[in-house]
């Protein structure tokens, strides 16, 4: 991860004449973001009430991609004592395979840094490589699979990635002896695919 100084809002592209702008998101953004939850994940979107409570949460932290008048990607992160959870994470299609996915979740990881978090969770459909591929790139590791935990009955993977180096432990891998990953089992719904 780039331990440069996070700086929001910031230029971080360009598509055409148009500048991508990295933000955070804001009230006036629900609207948005609501409708491209509905169009991204039309089988189990997050309501615009809870992205409203997340968004007003004060252990949570989102930001949006804007190109010009649109946005096209957004990310959320909650952040617990020494523990963050990636809460969701998209791009626009039109917009994936340019890094945006991987500039959102880094910034995902500096957000929850600056908040004193060690370590960051998150679960993935098991049906979706590419999700998947971005995160082990990225550091994370698989620590446990959670079955059936989607509505149309698809498992979730819990990957986890460290922020400090950890002491070499064989066992620190295990769901059965992580108690991290343990705590993470118990904790609510995030929304990552």
């Amino acid at each position: 991860m780039n331990n440069a100084e996070l700086v929001i809002p910031r230029q971080i592209g360009t598509e055409g004449d148009t500048a991508v702008i990295l933000d955070y998101a804001t009230l006036h953004d629900l609207q948005a973001i609501h409708e491209l939850e509905l169009a991204l994940f039309p089988e189990e979107p997050w309501s615009i009430d809870m992205f409203l409570e997340e968004i007003q949460h004060e252990t949570r932290t989102y930001c949006v991609l804007r190109e010009g008048d649109s946005i096209i990607g957004y990310a959320g992160v909650m952040v617990v004592a020494d523990t963050a959870d990636v809460q969701t994470i998209a791009v626009i299609p039109e917009r994936e395979g340019r890094g945006y996915g991987r500039l959102l979740l880094n910034t995902l990881h500096q957000l929850a840094q600056s908040r004193g978090a060690e370590r960051i969770l998150l679960e993935v459909r098991a049906d979706n490589p590419r999700a998947q591929q971005l995160y082990l790139r990225n550091g994370y590791t698989q620590i446990h699979l959670r079955r059936g935990y989607y509505e149309d009955g698809q498992d979730a993977l819990i990957m986890m990635h460290e922020f400090t180096p950890a002491e070499p432990d064989s066992t620190q891998d295990s769901y059965e002896t992580n108690p991290y990953a343990a705590e993470y089992l118990h904790r609510g719904e995030s929304h990552v695919y």
